[in-house]
């Protein structure tokens, strides 16, 4: 079984007061992007960590059967207290999972499918393009214990430094795995 934790519960906090996950793309808001890409691909179970305007969250999300939606009422203390609450979450027979960002609308399901294709090779496998590390980030169940222990706003990235001898970097021909929508100017290019 593979699982795909989003986390969508930041606070936008470099869009001058907009919610950058519910700013709209094409007529259809930014987070509803993500979650069409991920369930698209062969993933089981989409675990979608809230925070930062719940309710405005849950009510824009097009639900699914595959989708899971859990508040973190730590959300202000980082991404580590999501990232943390979606792995207590897992489903019991999740092989390898997701490590997803809300605001990358651009990943599409080839490059999810594409990762899981290579689960088995390694512990993490990390989509890079022009040798740059991007997003999401696949990881075996065998690496929970070592992600359990990150605090603070980090994400993944402490674990893949950590974990050098454990990756598989992936090239793919897209720089969709780079592009985040963190900013009002990203929302114009």
């Amino acid at each position: 079984m593979i699982s795909a934790i989003l986390l969508a519960a930041g606070q936008s906090k470099r869009m001058n007061g907009e919610n950058k996950l519910i700013k709209k793309i094409n007529g259809e808001p930014l987070i509803n992007h993500s979650i069409k890409n991920i369930l698209e691909s062969s993933i089981d179970k989409l675990i979608i960590i809230t925070g930062y305007e719940n309710e405005v969250l849950q009510k824009i999300i097009n639900k699914n059967h595959k989708i899971k939606i859990i508040f973190n009422n730590k959300f202000k203390t980082g991404m580590a207290s999501s990232i943390k609450i979606g792995i207590k979450s897992l489903p019991e027979y999740t092989k390898s999972f997701f490590i997803c960002l809300a605001d990358m609308p651009m990943v599409n399901k080839q490059i999810y499918d594409y990762l899981i294709k290579h689960a088995d090779n390694k512990e993490i496998i990390v989509p890079t393009y022009k040798k740059q590390q991007g997003n999401p980030v696949l990881f075996s169940i065998t690496m929970i214990e070592e992600i359990m222990n990150i605090e603070g706003d980090v994400g993944a990235k402490e674990i893949l430094k950590k974990n050098k001898n454990k990756i598989l970097n992936l090239p793919i021909d897209d720089q969709a795995i780079l592009k985040n929508y963190n900013t009002l100017d990203s929302f114009s290019n």
